[in-house]
């Protein structure tokens, strides 16, 4: 048994917010438990091995078991390594007083052995909304930003996607944050419910938060940010921001502007008054060669505000290559599954189930949608949206 106890201060959050306490695995070793308490503040909690990552629960756990064949959600199980592994702590709130801890660290030589719930049954679908699509291509109906058991959501990975089929969607992003520990779960949950699961992190910090969607591998929350977009990049995924401007999540990290990502969560609950144009501002600001908006429903709990489809991404994909789509900046985002909707289709835009609304062009031009289904010319890339007689946005459209 390892044991690590003393008081983190103010002055140790400012001088380094990730803290590295070691831990020795001996060989033969079948499971390593590590159990964390303290008294106030918020100090998150993750796993290092030899061979580099093995979890991150963040706040949303106390303790955490890692084994050849299981591990708690959030970590990756697998042979343990001998020599010297570490508790990662994050110093996420330390009041000026400090913070008092103990982290304790117990080798097992005999793994644990749980049982995996039974997926839910199988979900009814509602009906597919049929929009107007270019030949052997279709409107896919998605959420990417969504959480599961292994970060701070409620729902195992399989009740999460019966749940997404249950809403009508055709995709969803599962974005834990900073682990990839629920990527080997998502073919066999989305192939029971019948919807496409994208692998995604959502890398987390202080100071701003990212998703990375892809089959990347892990992306290390503890690196500069333009190394993330870099890592994304070499790897066939794709980086967007998140919630850039949400409270205490808005983006603040430091990103040159060469490797600003061309995706952005511009519609994200936190944008809870949709006449506030903020939102729709940074993203001028942010890429003034324009934004690809996406959208998300930053799902964690039934029992939250937050609707999984609560806005809907539609990615218009050839198959189900949805990021395929998102890259070529294919999108277009509505406040539901069965919300009015604008969609760029080859060079025409079309407002659908949206009388009565206004569309506004990237240049500021306006012009009254007048009928359930109105097609008028794109005339040049950019983001477009449709707004109510309120300024209310209704629709975007990359």
């Amino acid at each position: 048994m390892t044991v690590h106890r003393g008081r983190w201060t103010l002055e140790d959050r400012l001088e380094q917010g990730l803290r590295e306490l070691p831990f020795d695995v001996p060989a033969g070793t079948a499971a390593v438990t590590v159990e964390l308490s303290f008294d106030g503040g918020v100090i998150d909690l993750g796993c290092g091995g030899p061979g580099g990552f093995r979890g991150w629960s963040g706040g949303a756990r106390l303790t955490y078991t890692v084994a050849a064949d299981w591990a708690t959600p959030g970590y990756l199980p697998g042979e343990l390594e001998p020599g010297t592994w570490h508790v990662w702590l994050g110093l996420h709130r330390i009041p000026p007083d400090g913070v008092p801890y103990e982290v304790t660290v117990t080798a097992s030589s005999s793994p644990p052995r749980p049982e995996a719930p039974a997926p839910p049954p199988r979900p009814e679908r509602p009906p597919r909304r049929d929009l107007p699509a270019p030949s052997g291509m279709r409107w896919l109906a998605g959420d990417l930003h969504s959480h599961t058991v292994h970060s701070d959501g409620t729902l195992t990975v399989h009740e999460l996607a019966c749940l997404a089929a249950s809403r009508g969607l055709d995709y969803l992003a599962v974005t834990d944050h900073n682990t990839v520990s629920h990527h080997p779960e998502l073919p066999a949950a989305g192939a029971h419910a019948g919807v496409l699961l994208l692998p995604g992190q959502e890398v987390t910090t202080d100071l701003g938060h990212a998703n990375v969607f892809g089959d990347t591998g892990w992306v290390d929350f503890r690196r500069p940010s333009a190394d993330w977009a870099a890592f994304a990049e070499a790897r066939g995924g794709l980086m967007s921001i998140n919630h850039p401007l949400s409270g205490d999540c808005a983006w603040r990290r430091p990103l040159p502007p060469e490797s600003r990502p061309r995706f952005a969560e511009i519609w994200h609950p936190s944008w809870w008054d949709r006449r506030w144009g903020a939102p729709l501002a940074w993203a001028d600001v942010w890429r003034p060669t324009g934004v690809v908006p996406l959208g998300g429903s930053d799902f964690h709990d039934p029992a939250q505000f937050k609707n999984l489809g609560e806005p809907v991404t539609w990615a218009l994909a050839e198959e189900d290559r949805v990021l395929d789509a998102l890259a070529a900046g294919r999108v277009a985002i509505s406040a539901g599954p069965d919300a009015p909707v604008l969609l760029r289709v080859e060079d025409d835009l079309i407002a659908l189930d949206a009388d009565g609304t206004v569309l506004v062009r990237p240049d500021g031009r306006r012009l009254a949608v007048r009928g359930d289904k109105v097609r008028v010319p794109a005339e040049g890339p950019g983001m477009h949206r449709l707004e109510s007689h309120e300024n209310e946005v209704i629709a975007l459209c990359g």
